[in-house]
């Protein structure tokens, strides 16, 4: 129930603001989509760390492709 309320607003970004915003988001899942994703799987708390290094990283000059969410270490099954 808890994560539903933090992820109340992030949806509310989803159907609200970013249609009207340029498609600029240079990872795959798209940088909201990266938080539900990580509050979903880690929980409030690391979710929303992740969610938020996931924006400081998001600019013209960072890499891009497929970024899943993954703590800090830790390897994905498209690492290997």
């Amino acid at each position: 129930m808890l994560r539903k309320l933090f992820i109340l607003p992030i949806r509310a970004y989803q159907l609200l603001v970013a249609p009207h915003l340029p498609n600029a988001c240079r990872y795959t899942p798209s940088c909201s989509n990266y938080a539900i994703q990580a509050i979903n799987q880690y929980g409030i708390l690391k979710g929303v760390v992740l969610g938020i290094w996931r924006l400081m990283r998001c600019n013209p000059w960072a890499k891009h492709g497929y970024d899943p969410p993954r703590w800090f270490g830790e390897h994905s099954a498209v690492d290997q």
